[in-house]
């Protein structure tokens, strides 16, 4: 594969990208709070897995899994897009857990930037917050807001189903009914983050078993 998936420049671009994404207007409010921050009962801070290049969806199943079974974990859906792999990690009960990224050029596992690391109230960076008074943002609701978000920021893209991590949803963004990217929306603000780090889109698909 051409570069394959420019794998080596990776880590630079997801960081330029996650950079811009935090600063610019991809991140976007619809409700209020002041949250407190706090460590978190399972973070995965600063925490990498490297078992060389990835060069298939089977090779990054493989590489996620390895990372995921230091948390007693498995993996669930791994995507591809051609600035590397996305995988989603998911706990015994089936529950979504987390989402990792897989550098193709050198099989390095990691926290998602955005959303896993920031709002994940179980495994990210900065987990435990607290708000008072303020109600949790329901998945009916969560589409809405991401609608909404897209109208505004990505015209013609629409929201698919929201799938539930511990603080936030993440959900694919959709082009007359294929997906393009991916979006995730926290569950208490409202607040939306653009997953701009990806590129481009190519495939998808379950973990055998899940």
């Amino acid at each position: 594969m051409t570069g394959r998936l420019r794998g080596r420049r990776l880590p630079l671009v997801v960081l330029v990208a996650a950079l811009a994404a935090l600063i610019a207007s991809v991140v976007w409010v619809s409700g209020a709070g002041s949250p407190s921050w706090g460590p978190g009962p399972r973070a995965m801070t600063g925490t990498v897995s490297r078992t060389g290049a990835v060069h298939d969806m089977a090779g990054a199943d493989r590489a996620a899994g390895r990372f995921a079974q230091r948390w007693g974990l498995h993996v669930g859906e791994v995507m591809q897009f051609s600035n590397g792999y996305y995988a989603e990690l998911l706990a015994r009960d089936g529950s979504r857990a987390t989402e990792v990224l897989i550098d193709p050029g050198t099989g390095a596992v990691q926290l998602e930037f955005g959303p896993a690391m920031m709002w994940n109230t179980a495994y990210g960076m900065m987990p435990a917050r607290s708000r008072t008074g303020t109600a949790a943002i329901g998945s009916a609701q969560a589409v809405r807001i991401a609608d909404r978000w897209l109208s505004g920021h990505r015209p013609g893209l629409h929201a698919a189903e929201p799938e539930r991590f511990p603080g936030y949803y993440t959900l694919h963004t959709l082009r007359d009914g294929h997906v393009v990217g991916m979006l995730s929306v926290d569950e208490t603000t409202g607040t939306v983050w653009y997953h701009t780090w990806h590129g481009r889109f190519l495939r998808m698909q379950e973990h055998p078993g899940t």
